[in-house]
């Protein structure tokens, strides 16, 4: 296959741009003039003349939840809701679907879209007489049931808040229905289990979604969230992606990590059958929770929340506990990442960063902290004393500009949030990716979101000195996200050698699409071979 006419961004500081590509094999020939790969030509080369069009590398998602974004895609869709009104008719319209009994799920709501207010049981409770209901919010740290789910999950007044997480109560210490991080896991294991085939077709959906947006590689780090099973990303693993890969429908790249205390399992496993397992699955490392999300209050931070100043936030694991696993994992060659959105959480992550390379010593191990949403004011200059991977995601800050300031302050908000250059600056490697269902995959949005941080009816950026330019915004979606995962000798950029995943893009010239960055992808292509449309 030989692109012809294009405007290829190759990602590859040994040659930007290219005007032509020679492709055999699934793999990237060349990349220059037409002249220079035209020689490539054989009889049965299938040209495609692109008349100027923008080609990128595939875009890589840093972190996603891949089977529950394909599940979500199936449930209550609640993402961008903007009034109770609204939230409550689509939830009754999922209910009339249902028989009495079964169970009504969805998830994706911001009440800070609404004004603030939490959904309780009560808003849900008059629709939902028969069927018990769970709704996540869309960072997945807070979720919503009725009262006919409390009462399934055997949750009282009496019922003690679990570790690491928070029973939402009434002034008469009444469950009100909102349970935040651990306390979730009292509703989620009374939920039957999603059947094999509905994981399956998931997995599926999920990947035609991602090929939509142009994405053909994705950091997957499983349907573990605190206070859930550490089995349910295995059992992804053999009965799904396993399973897809014999079957020959696998379309995307998947790199997966597990929950950290499985720690000794993933290494078995490399031991077993290599990182890369094939060239669809590559086995990335483990993952573990410091702190929550900022929207459900359970970001810890250094200083209260303004608008609960008796909270700090919630630390979800002991930190003995997380080092010493850490500790373990990188001495066994693991790569870690562990997520961290408050300031508190982030700094003592780093601190615990030192002492891993104090006692294990200095090696290519491209720690990963996920989120790094809020910064106390030296923390993002640390981020390069270790080479240390910021796994970040744009398009969080869309929903966080305007809620940020409620929940924590604005100055402490403007000070901490989405610290995207100054990261840069001080050495971090910038992975972008969505965290999808909690925002949809969308690299062409994200990208356009770190270089003008202008949400929804926003004039001016949001705190403008951390806007990025396209080039470290491009690199942070394609290059220095498969350096994020040990992926950059096979993808990540349009070189000799690697895979042959690109993208075409509406945008006619270079210009043109600096100028105004496109919404939508023509067409992604895996393997050298169309993926979408």
């Amino acid at each position: 296959m030989i692109l012809a006419n294009a405007t290829i961004y190759t990602a590859d500081p040994a040659r930007p741009f290219g005007a032509a590509m020679a492709v055999r094999g699934g793999r990237v020939l060349h990349v220059g003039t037409y002249d220079s790969v035209k020689e490539f030509r054989g009889k049965h080369t299938y040209e495609l003349n692109l008349s100027g069009n923008v080609v990128l590398p595939g875009f890589i998602d840093s972190h996603v939840h891949l089977i529950d974004g394909g599940l979500q895609l199936a449930r209550v869709p609640l993402r961008g809701v903007r009034s109770k009104d609204v939230f409550i008719s689509r939830v009754n319209e999922a209910v009339r679907d249902k028989h009495p009994g079964q169970w009504v799920r969805g998830g994706g709501w911001n009440n800070d879209f609404w004004g603030g207010d939490f959904p309780i049981a009560a808003w849900l409770d008059d629709i939902s007489p028969d069927n018990p209901v769970w709704l996540t919010r869309m960072d997945g740290h807070m979720g919503v049931a009725n009262s006919l789910a409390i009462k399934i999950a055997g949750i009282d007044k009496n019922t003690n808040d679990p570790v690491g997480g928070t029973i939402v109560r009434t002034t008469e210490r009444e469950p009100n229905g909102l349970l935040v991080d651990a306390a979730m896991k009292l509703v989620l294991d009374v939920i039957p289990d999603v059947s094999l085939t509905e994981r399956r077709e998931s997995l599926l959906r999920a990947s035609r979604h991602a090929l939509m947006r142009g994405v053909t590689t994705v950091v997957d780090v499983g349907s573990y969230f605190p206070g859930m099973s550490e089995k349910q990303p295995w059992q992804d693993f053999s009965d799904i992606y396993e399973w897809a890969q014999s079957m020959g429908k696998m379309m995307i790249r998947v790199c997966l990590f597990f929950p950290l205390p499985t720690w000794s399992g993933v290494s078995d496993l490399i031991h077993k059958k290599g990182r890369l397992i094939s060239e669809w699955i590559h086995v990335g490392g483990v993952k573990a929770f410091l702190d929550g999300s900022l929207g459900s209050s359970s970001a810890l931070f250094y200083e209260p929340y303004k608008d609960d100043p008796g909270s700090f936030g919630l630390q979800l694991i002991d930190m003995d506990v997380l080092l010493n696993a850490t500790l373990e994992s990188d001495k066994s060659g693991l790569q870690v990442a562990i997520h961290a959105i408050g300031d508190k959480a982030n700094d003592m992550l780093l601190d615990m960063l030192d002492e891993i390379v104090n006692l294990n010593g200095v090696r290519d191990r491209r720690f990963r902290v996920e989120h790094a949403q809020h910064l106390a004011p030296s923390a993002a200059k640390r981020f390069g004393e270790h080479n240390t991977i910021a796994s970040v995601q744009p398009d969080h800050l869309l929903d966080d500009a305007d809620s940020a300031g409620k929940k924590i302050g604005v100055e402490r908000a403007e000070r901490s949030s989405y610290l995207f250059r100054s990261l840069s600056a001080g050495g971090a490697h910038l992975a972008f990716g969505s965290d999808w269902p909690v925002s949809d995959i969308n690299p062409l949005q994200a990208i356009k979101t770190a270089m003008f941080r202008k949400p929804p009816g926003w004039e001016v950026p949001w705190m403008s000195a951390e806007c990025l330019p396209l080039d470290d915004s491009l690199k942070a979606h394609t290059i220095s996200a498969a350096h994020a995962c040990f992926l950059d000798p096979v993808l990540g950029s349009l070189a000799e050698g690697k895979y042959a995943d690109f993208v075409v893009l509406p945008s006619t010239s270079w210009k043109e699409f600096a100028d105004d960055i496109p919404g939508h992808v023509l067409a992604t292509y895996v393997n050298g071979k169309k993926a979408y449309p």
